[in-house]
């Protein structure tokens, strides 16, 4: 017995080495892996202008997406003025697309969306059913929760900044909400350069990393 508890106590041993080792490799692959995934999904959503919106979408150009819904009081408001704003004031940034995916399909539908972002140009509405919004906001990483008022109704909590994306599709990195017009323009102009800075995410090229992020991806 006290030869077999110590065999025990080995095999533990050793399995939390292997278990601590591990995870020293893997949890920088895998978070690095987490941001170069952002965006990608097999999400097929409805846009305003007639196309679809889908992961290929952001292999296009670069891009920034947005999160939000109509019915929302201010910030959705406050950034697309923002929005508007750095079309007019950042060079480059007036044929940038940007996309406003609705958090709350149930209403927003595509003429509601058309009407909404169309005061703006190079804004584009994105909307379709819940299965695949749903999808969307799993795939971007997004914060978004249906909150139900007193008296009836609801309204939807969402996360507030804006993505960029480089011509890749990868992301580079957000527009915090009511961020101040230089830090904007600066990460616009960074974005619209080709990233020269080198911002946000990596593709993985080691073949640890590679085996990762293809695990990664399956998840989504």
């Amino acid at each position: 017995m006290k030869l077999t508890g110590q065999r025990i106590a080995l095999a533990l041993t050793a399995l939390a080495v292997v278990t601590v080792f591990a995870l020293v490799l893997l949890a920088p692959r895998i978070q690095a892996n987490k941001i170069a995934l952002l965006g990608r999904g097999d999400y097929v959503l409805q846009r305003t202008d007639g196309g679809t919106f889908t992961e290929e979408t952001l292999q296009q150009g670069p891009s920034a997406v947005f999160f939000g819904f109509t019915h929302c009081p201010d910030v959705c408001p406050t950034t697309m003025g923002e929005i508007a704003l750095w079309k007019d004031e950042v060079p480059g940034a007036a044929d940038l697309p940007v996309y406003f995916v609705s958090v709350d399909p149930q209403r927003d539908t595509l003429d509601l969306l058309g009407d909404y972002t169309g005061w703006v140009p190079g804004v584009t509405g994105v909307t379709g059913s819940l299965g695949e919004a749903a999808k969307a906001v799993k795939s971007f990483d997004i914060y978004a929760r249906r909150m139900d008022l007193i008296g009836g109704g609801y309204t939807m909590a969402h996360t507030a900044y804006v993505m960029l994306f480089d011509a890749d599709g990868l992301f580079v990195e957000t527009i915090p909400y009511q961020a101040p017009p230089e830090v904007a323009a600066e990460k616009l102009a960074n974005l619209l350069a080709g990233n020269p800075a080198g911002r946000g995410a990596q593709m993985p090229d080691d073949l640890l990393g590679v085996i990762c992020y293809t695990v990664q991806g399956k998840l989504i």
